[in-house]
């Protein structure tokens, strides 16, 4: 019998191993959609990954007054995506959600359906990108609603190392996430090692004094092949030092550059983390639709897996 997402997380010996992806945009047919689907997990055929992440994608504008790089563009809805690869690949699927723009009643309504027309268990909730504009349900109502809804989702909760080196107190937006039922974290992605290990050390020094155990924290990494996937990185909020910048730009293969940016760092993060008993996880995805990058995160996933079953097994012996 396969093991759910929440056996797997629960397990701090293993790592856990998803690969992210966006529903296609809301005009695709049924029969495109599936052909998308396809494409997807033949590209996933001989990668030993435990399930997928479907993300909400929210236009954002209001989160920032630069142009998007990238047009916003409405997608499907993500727990029908969900429903499709999951039946596809019967792996676990955890689908994002973004709840302020519909009240709690309509909220309610999402979670019903997600559970028992969708078959979602796993899923994330993200709060709005701004205090901007009008909020119709706050992260934290919704963590209160979902707490109170018969089904028994697993929930996880998004973290940003930005915000740490900005404000220096994400390691306490986790403890009062989970303390509102989260048991699993997604980071950003990371291009900022330093950041992700000042935030994974508060927290776990935080965890200690309060006498609780960490909860799994999800690396997020991505490839990057050329200048205007770093202009969208870097509107998301991503941050990237700037000799890093530096070094994608003016390599001779920017994508290859990436992905050896990104072993780095995710090795720096270990050595760092790996003592501090928080167990890791990694997501790999591609924040484009341009064929060399997904093929790109494909070989970032196979390699950055391996590193981490490497410290997995050193800490074994």
């Amino acid at each position: 019998m396969k093991q759910d997402l929440r056996t797997k997380f629960a397990d701090k010996r293993r790592g856990v191993y998803l690969f992210g992806t966006t529903p296609p945009k809301a005009t695709t047919t049924e029969e495109a959609t599936a052909e998308i689907a396809d494409k997807l997990l033949d590209r996933l055929q001989f990668v030993d990954y435990d399930g997928l992440i479907v993300y909400d994608i929210q236009d954002e504008s209001s989160r920032i007054h630069m142009p998007r790089p990238f047009p916003f563009m409405r997608t499907l809805d993500p727990r029908a995506y969900s429903k499709l690869l999951r039946e596809k690949s019967e792996k676990s699927i955890i689908t994002y959600k973004s709840v302020s723009q519909r009240d709690q009643a309509s909220f309610i309504e999402w979670l019903d359906e997600a559970w028992n027309t969708f078959g979602i268990r796993d899923t994330v909730l993200v709060g709005s990108p701004s205090s901007e504009g009008e909020i119709k349900l706050s992260l934290n109502d919704a963590y209160s609603a979902i707490a109170d809804h018969p089904a028994n989702f697993q929930l996880g909760g998004v973290t940003i190392a930005e915000r740490h080196a900005s404000k220096g107190n994400e390691h306490e937006r986790l403890i009062s996430k989970s303390s509102q039922g989260c048991e699993f974290f997604v980071s950003q992605a990371v291009y900022n090692a330093q950041a992700t290990i000042d935030m994974l050390s508060s927290y776990a020094r935080k965890c200690k004094e309060n006498g609780t155990q960490p909860q799994r924290v999800i690396l997020t990494f991505t490839p990057c092949g050329s200048t205007k996937t770093l202009e969208f990185m870097e509107w998301l909020g991503i941050s990237v030092p700037e000799a890093t910048k530096f070094r994608i730009m003016d390599a001779h293969s920017p994508l290859q550059e990436s992905i050896r940016i990104c072993r780095n760092n995710l090795e720096q993060i270990l050595e760092a983390v790996m003592p501090l008993d928080i167990p890791i996880g990694l997501n790999i995805e591609s924040l484009t639709n341009r064929k060399e990058e997904i093929d790109a995160s494909i070989r970032l996933f196979k390699l950055l897996k391996s590193i981490v079953d490497l410290k997995l097994a050193e800490a074994d012996i």
